[in-house]
């Protein structure tokens, strides 16, 4: 006799429980309530119900009235609410944890006490009901954090801050914001750890823990495991990062010491218990618990599973675990999700998708739904998760090659995907290095991505390779009289925004015209550049993409890009920070130097136009802009608020070069960086000169009046935090301005003279 099935939730977790149920042979029909897209469209077998997951009356009515042999519950908020209790008290038979043993997962604050309590490897940890008193532990904090609502917050309320000065504001939207409402009312603060992340999900029955093949799963939104926490936005299963000793371990020390709590009490455990782990250098530690499968987990795991899934649950629910043996394939599952464009914050719904057929249509590819729903004839997107497309093959690879062959095949606007699924899998030989967070392929691996690009700005005068302990020169082709001149700096707070987009390609132009213009000023011409990028976690393909840019800049340039450093350094540089510096080193001929000595009072200005904020004033500009959406066009920007920001710092080079050529004499230049307008012109002036600048004499960018509107900031700190859209001054005779503004030739303004000094060394009128 067919038997029903009953399945509470909405997502791709339970499409992929509905697939997998209804391949039974003693399944008739899979109710699913209330489903989505992909459930409603499964055809015989599967349908939608329209009760939602918290109306559990509503949900025992249909479960009685149609028969239902089994109710499996997907999500945790019904298990939290208590939702088997309901069933059971009600003589019906459901699969998943009782309200308290789901506290494990709805009360984190609970669960680190428990593992405290029952010595389970964990991070050090703290509790706190009251803002103020968090606040003081933050501020005493020794290292990095991390904060957790304790309460569920829909896979959102963890968050890693990368500053102190980060952690304050997300501790205040927490607790006094209250940005996750009730989930945020106590908060844990922990310690963060370093390593890699797996997924360890196990069937229990109250007394017997059958573990699942390991996974991994990558939640972060950008590539490289950048940006902000997500549900999940891939996965894939098996991982060699657990072995069977590993996972043995895993078992006897967190496992099963809460099956045996569990059952001490009188409540046995029923479910799903899946641990979240950080494999570290000092072993295993946990997490977080969860009370149910995950997602996107149940996805990669489910494949690999040869015994019929309804015959589990039923084992389970019978206190039988221990009376079968669970079979797992000899293959591999990777899926890679598909989100709506702005998630894991507001995204758009009703967008049409198309190619699911095909995708499906190809070998080893299986799509499972989340965000979805039925618009007429159309599939439309409905949630920021909307799709996972699934690969399953004898390799993982391969299974990754299928999946995203799959995936090549849907489009909606908007879509937005990781391409590095199952990046973050291999150790290295001896599991120590990589489990301590430094990789030593993915080092070689950037080193080799990023050859290429250097190789391209070599001239004959660089002698040797790239990979070398040390770059070498040739000085023999250098000017009579040559002085060398050198500056180092770095690209300082805008790399937060570039993590922030997930867009590295222009940062590495940012470091090498900045440290072009600082030699400039002094007439030098670039040599050649070395680099320094440091992370806490390396990330081959970011790394090239840096170094690229930096290649770019240094061919425009006509230097070389001789080499430097790229250092993995975890627990110095916190997950998903970067850090980019290097030195410069020019040349300049004695009789060529520009340092202002020649400046007499009446000499004029020039001011050439800068390519937005360059990479300073970025502190501020994060800050006073923090809360809008930086992928919105604006239409006075031209295009993002994002885009604007990422703007490249811009070299002056070609603009000095081609006044000096027409025979002018440049007397001063002034870089605008840090200190604005009004801390850097004082840098060149000689003795008892000051410099006037009119205010209105140039046009202001519009990204600089959205900056002063939206901070409410005064006219005196803008000058002097910001370029203000002149990057690059230049101080000729009066006689030849008309001369340098031809040789310019793009935006280029005479905006003051300089004058005796009185009072300040930069005055301002008009």
């Amino acid at each position: 006799m067919s038997r029903n099935i009953l399945i509470v939730g909405r997502g791709g977790r339970e499409h992929a429980l509905a697939a997998t149920l209804r391949e039974s042979a003693d399944v008739g029909t899979v109710f699913v309530t209330p489903g989505n897209g992909g459930t409603e469209t499964a055809g015989v077998g599967i349908a939608n119900v329209a009760i939602e997951e918290g109306d559990f009356e509503t949900l025992l009515a249909f479960a009685r009235s149609e028969a239902v042999s089994m109710t499996v519950v997907g999500p945790e908020g019904p298990l939290a609410d208590g939702i088997v209790d309901r069933f059971v008290e009600a003589g019906l038979r459901c699969f998943g944890p009782g309200q308290d043993q789901a506290r494990l997962e709805s009360s984190k604050a609970y669960a680190k006490e428990l593992m405290r309590r029952l010595d389970i490897p964990t991070a050090a940890f703290a509790r706190f009901d009251q803002y103020e008193e968090a606040a003081e532990h933050l501020e005493a904090a020794a290292s990095g954090v991390v904060l957790k609502a304790s309460g569920l917050a829909g896979g959102k309320g963890v968050i890693l801050p990368a500053t102190l000065a980060d952690a304050q504001r997300s501790l205040r939207a927490i607790m006094v914001e209250r940005c996750f409402g009730d989930a945020g009312d106590t908060i844990v603060i922990e310690e963060r750890l370093v390593g890699q992340e797996v997924s360890i999900l196990a069937f229990c029955d109250g007394n017997t823990v059958a573990v699942m093949p390991p996974a991994q799963d990558h939640k972060p939104v950008f590539d490289g495991d950048l940006g902000p926490n997500t549900g999940g936005m891939g996965a894939f299963a098996p991982t060699s990062l657990v072995d069977a000793e590993l996972l043995d371990e895993i078992v006897e020390t967190v496992l099963q010491p809460v099956m045996v709590e569990m059952g001490s009490q009188g409540t046995p455990y029923v479910g799903v218990l899946y641990a979240g782990l950080m494999l570290t250098a000092e072993g295993p530690r946990v997490l977080e618990f969860n009370c149910r499968f995950g997602d996107p987990e149940t996805q990669v795991i489910l494949p690999l599973l040869e015994n019929d899934l309804l015959s589990v649950f039923d084992a389970c629910v019978d206190g039988a675990l221990g009376t079968i043996d669970l079979v797992w394939r000899q293959m591999a599952a990777a899926t890679v999700v598909v989100a709506s464009d702005g998630y894991p914050g507001t995204h758009p719904v009703g967008r049409v998708i198309k190619g699911l057929a095909e995708a499906v249509g190809q070998p080893g590819v299986q799509v499972v739904h989340a965000g979805t729903t039925v618009d007429g004839n159309d599939l439309v997107t409905d949630g920021g998760r909307v799709l996972a497309v699934t690969g399953v093959a004898s390799g993982l690879d391969e299974a990754l090659r299928i999946a995203y062959q799959g995936l090549a095949s849907i489009s909606f606007e908007g879509m937005h995907f990781r391409t590095d699924i199952g990046f973050r899998r291999v150790r290295d030989s001896s599991g120590l290095y990589a489990s301590s967070g430094v990789d030593i392929d993915a080092g070689e691996r950037s080193v080799r991505l990023m050859a290429e690009a250097v190789r391209s700005t070599h001239g004959p005068e660089v002698i040797g390779g790239v990979g070398g302990f040390g770059g070498m020169f040739d000085a023999s082709r250098l000017p009579e009289s040559p002085v060398l001149v050198a500056s180092t700096d770095g690209v300082g707070t805008k790399t937060k925004l570039a993590v922030a987009l997930g867009r590295f390609d222009t940062i590495g132009q940012d470091i090498v015209n900045h440290c072009i213009n600082d030699v400039l000023v002094q007439g030098a011409e670039p040599l050649f550049f070395l680099d320094y990028f440091a992370t806490g976690s390396l990330d081959p393909e970011m790394a090239a993409t840096i170094v690229s840019g930096m290649a770019v800049a240094c061919r425009e340039a006509g230097c070389a890009l001789l080499g430097g450093e790229t250092a993995e350094m975890p627990g110095v540089y916190l997950p998903g920070e970067i850090d980019i510096a290097g030195t410069m080193v020019g040349v300049v001929g004695r009789d060529d130097i520009i340092d202002g000595a020649k400046i007499e009072v009446g000499d004029q200005v020039i001011g050439i136009a800068s390519s937005g904020l360059h990479t300073n004033g970025y502190s501020l500009a994060r800050r006073v802009l923090e809360g809008l959406e930086l992928s919105e066009a604006i239409e006075e920007l031209g295009g993002s608020l994002g885009g604007a920001l990422l703007v490249p710092h811009r070299s002056y080079l070609a603009d000095v070069k081609a006044v000096r050529e027409v025979g002018v004499i440049i007397k001063g230049l002034v870089h605008v960086t840090g200190g604005g307008l009004v801390d850097n012109p004082p840098r060149v002036l000689p003795a008892g000169a000051a410099m006037r600048i009119h205010r209105s004499s140039w046009r202001v960018p519009p990204l600089f009046e959205l900056i002063r509107n939206e901070g409410r900031i005064p006219e005196s700190e803008m000058l002097r935090a910001f370029n203000m859209g002149l990057g690059m001054l230049a101080i000729v005779a009066p006689d030849e301005v008309e001369r340098a503004h031809r040789a310019i030739g793009h935006e280029s303004y005479s905006v003051g003279e300089i004058i005796a000094l009185v009072a300040d060394r930069v005055e301002f009128v008009g």
